[in-house]
């Protein structure tokens, strides 16, 4: 108890990012959090530098010349007070490499996964305008071909303190002695809202139903997280439940 105390009271000290706070001279230097072993942390596998060019403009027909040469227009701001964004910066990043992580990632995945961005002058050059690290914030998709059509980026610092929805991973319905039984799992939530300190945003978090009967349910404030994140929904708002067996399904066995 006295470490989970220690540990909120650090998060206390981190501000929500902008550059005005960066600049501020600390009375005492912070502590970074890390990931806690046992939960969830990102997948070095997918560690990727995404590139990416500015763009001086916006529009549609801009838009539709940058889809037709092979990139997506994307932005890039901060985000101040977790929900109000600044310091915009246009850019296009480069098709193939976004695709490729979406779709290795799937789209809840790569919208809570941190990434660097490299904006240079152009492609293939070594002129570096700025390297941060960010969190894709949101991500628009073809309806019919799934193709990226654009990307939100927001600058993730350590110091950041960001909205995140991190999806939810559900394991052991194999094992489930309600669903061995012939319940089903009514899922409620795939996602929950948290506000996040930058360092450890989790990638997704663990749903463990290999113990769980007919009849039982799992609200938010029951899910194992860092200490460090702040439910920002209802504790008591249901994930899932274990319904009893549907009434087709009954007959079926009589």
């Amino acid at each position: 108890m006295w470490i989970h105390r220690q540990i909120l009271a650090r998060t206390l000290h981190l501000r929500r990012f902008s550059y005005s706070a960066a600049a501020a001279v600390l009375e005492e230097p912070e502590i970074p959090l890390s990931y806690i072993e046992g939960l969830p942390k990102p997948d070095p596998k997918y560690a990727e530098t995404v590139l990416a060019v500015p763009r001086a403009t916006s529009g549609k027909n801009i838009a539709a010349k940058e889809r037709k040469a092979g990139r997506v227009p994307s932005i890039v701001f901060e985000q101040e007070d977790g929900q109000h964004g600044g310091n915009k910066r246009l850019i296009s990043v480069q098709g193939n490499q976004i695709r490729k992580l979406v779709n290795h990632l799937g789209r809840s995945l790569f919208l809570s996964r941190l990434f660097d961005l490299e904006v240079r002058s152009e492609f293939g050059s070594e002129d570096v305008i700025e390297k941060v690290r960010v969190l894709p914030r949101k991500v628009h998709l073809h309806a019919g071909t799934d193709a990226v059509l654009n990307v939100t980026f927001i600058r993730a610092p350590s110091h950041a303190l960001l909205k995140v929805d991190v999806p939810l991973v559900f394991r052991g319905e194999d094992i489930s002695p309600g669903l061995k039984k012939g319940a089903y799992l009514n899922i409620i939530k795939r996602t929950v809202k948290y506000l996040c300190p930058a360092d450890v945003i989790p990638p997704y978090i663990d749903v463990d139903l290999s113990e769980l009967d007919a009849g039982q349910k799992l609200v938010m404030g029951d899910l194992k997280v860092h200490p460090a994140l702040k439910l920002i929904q209802s504790k008591d708002q249901p994930v899932f439940k274990i319904m009893g067996a549907r009434v087709s399904d009954q007959r079926r066995s009589k």
